[in-house]
């Protein structure tokens, strides 16, 4: 009943945001001259902010065409290295660069967001690194058919991708997918895969949310597990590919997000009506973009936000030892050859300080020259992997790791 209110709102909006988007059109194309006047400008600006606040359900391009590689300008291309039903492995592959760069997995959150918040990651991992990443798809167009997706399936993609890259790769985890890469890693070390990676970066993730918890950790304890099942699962409506399957839906995980920060928001539209009226166009680009990849949503099966919930933030079952992967009990104090690096940011109030750090004494056979941790003043939880402060001091950091382990 939930997904199905929702839906009926969103039909509902459906004809409002149409006409808006239409007479941003038929501005564009029969008079772009009208804007030098102020009423005009205003009602395009209300209908540019009325068409963005609009929440979306189809994953936005990456737009990353080019990329400066040394002195060169060389062009990217998207591929699917690897397509499987929960999600894709996508390569950006790169023709002209002549030194062979390391191999990199990019590990996107799977937590109501397409991978493509991850856009400036991308663009600053390309100029050293053949950057691979997890396209998780929306839980909503996967049929019934294709089965379940839990945390124990999370962790078989990782290794199956890790696979498909091959020896002497590198991994780099952000945010809620830290605890999979992890325990991916502790797996494949235990196993003494050829392909576990060389270097294991987590950023901002809840490794051990018993350290420093923050709203995110507050809110996941304040009810069972049971009321996370009966009040926030929902199944898909007939009209999608995935027509029955539970689901964890992307706008109630966009809605938790936005009402911790609900009056930065409405500024943020505001700001961004103002910017348009006053025609400040990089102000409202940014602004704009910024809400293109945040209002685009993905839902998650049920199984992997139960179990996320339960084992994660609840239980935190890897931290404590007692994550399990089809059986046998993960270990952590199996990785021995994979140099571990976390990151955090000073102001992060999604992932508390020291949530992410915990990985190192869970890595206790580990030796010193193997491990750093970087904390990373001035920044919160986004200003981790993405903006200026990640592209000049967080990824040196994250680079010189790769290096060193190539």
């Amino acid at each position: 009943m939930l997904y199905q209110a929702y839906q009926t709102y969103c039909d509902m909006m459906e004809p409002s945001r149409r006409m808006a988007a239409l007479a941003l059109e038929a501005r564009d194309r029969l008079w772009p001259w009208a804007d030098v006047w102020g009423w005009p400008r205003r009602i395009h600006a209300l209908c540019a902010t009325h068409k963005l606040s609009a929440i979306t359900h189809s994953r936005p391009a990456f737009g990353i065409t080019h990329v400066r590689v040394g002195n060169a300008n060389v062009a990217v291309r998207e591929e699917v290295a690897v397509e499987r039903p929960f999600g894709n492995l996508i390569h950006f592959a790169k023709d002209e660069v002549m030194t062979p760069q390391p191999k990199m997995l990019v590990v996107a959150p799977l937590s109501g967001h397409y991978a493509t918040l991850l856009s400036h990651t991308i663009e600053v991992l390309l100029r050293d690194h053949d950057v691979y990443l997890t396209d998780w798809k929306n839980a909503r167009d996967v049929p019934l058919a294709e089965g379940r997706f839990g945390l124990e399936d999370y962790t078989d993609y990782l290794i199956h991708f890790l696979r498909e890259l091959g020896p002497r790769s590198h991994m780099l985890a952000v945010c809620q997918p830290c605890v999979s890469a992890l325990a991916t890693v502790a797996v494949m070390s235990a196993e003494r895969d050829p392909c576990t990676p060389r270097s294991l970066t987590l950023m901002s993730g809840p490794v051990d949310v018993r350290e420093a918890p923050t709203v995110v950790n507050e809110l996941a304890n304040a009810n069972t597990l049971d009321w996370f099942e009966a009040n926030l699962i929902s199944r898909v409506p007939s009209r999608y590919k995935g027509a029955g399957r539970k689901v964890y839906p992307g706008f109630l995980q966009l809605t938790a997000f936005m009402s911790m920060n609900l009056g930065r928001h409405f500024g943020q539209f505001r700001k961004l009506y103002q910017a348009l009226v006053d025609e400040r166009e990089a102000e409202a680009k940014k602004i704009a973009h910024f809400y293109d990849e945040y209002m685009a949503v993905l839902d998650l099966s049920a199984e992997f936000y139960l179990e996320t919930i339960d084992q994660v933030f609840q239980q935190a079952t890897l931290a404590r030892g007692e994550m399990m992967h089809r059986g046998r009990r993960i270990d952590c104090a199996a990785i021995r050859q994979t140099a571990l690096l976390t990151v955090e940011g000073e102001r992060d109030d999604i992932c508390g300080v020291g949530q992410t750090a915990a990985a190192h004494q869970m890595c206790s056979s580990l030796r010193p020259h193997l491990r750093r941790h970087h904390l990373q003043p001035g920044v919160g939880h986004y200003g981790v992997f993405a903006g200026s402060k990640w592209e000049k001091q967080v990824y040196p950091q994250v680079r010189n790791l790769v290096l060193a382990m190539s």
